[in-house]
């Protein structure tokens, strides 16, 4: 059985959303490396899908990133442009990019929740996730998947706010996606810049 986790950013740290079996659960922490120790207490994790940008170009831009605009339609603002190597020096990508350097038995992904939310959709959304509509809509998407977001998922006292649980858990089903051989890349095959780390978003 495929142990994958679902990881966004927070105003906190990290948030991360484990799909394990039929079980969920969320963690929260400071740093990444903290989250994955966390989730990785009790057994290794099969498959990692980060809401960050893994792949930095050395000029320009990716093609993951006009894809995934195409992909998300009305939302497309939700995609930024990922920052070239030289351009980022530190935050949420410069932490991604260092701790994915280091040596990892895992599969570690790339994902955007708008272009895993349009799959899951089968068409792309048009209210954005800091809605009620918006919130509902996908949370009824991921529960129609099977992932129920029920009870406190052990973030009870925290600041993280529903969009945020909501990108951690749609990163988690394509993590699974990924885990079983299903997902597929924007773009394909990856792009390769001077890290050689595949640079593309799945979904």
């Amino acid at each position: 059985m495929a142990r994958v986790l679902g990881v966004d950013a927070a105003k906190t740290g990290w948030v991360g959303v484990l799909l394990d079996g039929e079980s969920l659960r969320a963690w929260i922490a400071a740093d990444l490396a903290d989250l994955i120790a966390q989730a990785e207490a009790e057994q290794p994790l099969t498959v990692v899908a980060i809401d960050v940008p893994i792949g930095l170009p050395d000029e320009g831009s990716r093609r993951a990133d006009e894809l995934a605009r195409k992909a998300v339609g009305m939302l497309a603002a939700s995609i930024p442009t990922t920052p070239t190597r030289a351009a980022v020096t530190g935050g949420v990508v410069a932490e991604v990019d260092e701790w994915i350097r280091a040596a990892h038995p895992r599969i570690v992904v790339e994902v955007h929740p708008e272009v895993s939310f349009a799959r899951l959709a089968g068409q792309p959304l048009t209210d954005e996730s800091t809605t009620w509509a918006g919130a509902d809509r996908r949370l009824t998407l991921l529960q129609d998947a099977g992932i129920n977001l029920t009870g406190d998922l052990g973030l009870t006292g925290t600041e993280v706010t529903v969009e945020t649980v909501l990108n951690a858990t749609a990163a988690a089903w394509t993590a699974l996606r990924v885990a079983y051989g299903m997902a597929f890349s924007l773009p394909d095959p990856p792009e390769t810049f001077s890290d050689n780390h595949p640079s593309a978003i799945w979904v």
